[in-house]
């Protein structure tokens, strides 16, 4: 496994409303290379705060790998595909990991 001192790769975490929303974003995020691969997760209940009211609703989880010079085009592509007002768009820096999978992320998102 390799580590980094600064990171270079990162994965880019979102929710969505439905499963075609996830995937759409997913396969957008893959097609346009601004990811190698999206992992999209099954069905979670997310709790949480909205206009000073605590919310549940059921989710979907997207977990895109990127590099970390893409991460902010990809986080903007998902604002422009997702249908909340304020989606979970974040980023994750990959601290170290199997070189031949970084690589490969390298020579997809190029």
């Amino acid at each position: 496994m390799t580590s980094q001192t600064t990171p270079q790769h990162c994965m880019v975490y979102v929710t969505a409303a439905t499963r075609d929303e996830a995937l759409k974003i997913a396969r957008a995020l893959v097609n346009e290379k601004l990811a190698a691969c999206a992992n999209v997760l099954g069905q979670v209940d997310s709790i949480y705060r909205w206009q000073g009211k605590v919310e549940e609703a059921q989710e979907v989880v997207v977990i895109a790998k990127t590099r970390c010079d893409l991460a902010q085009q990809a986080v903007a592509r998902v604002k422009a595909l997702h249908s909340y007002d304020v989606p979970c768009a974040v980023v994750y820096d990959m601290a170290a990991g199997l070189p031949a999978y970084l690589n490969w992320i390298d020579r997809e998102t190029a």
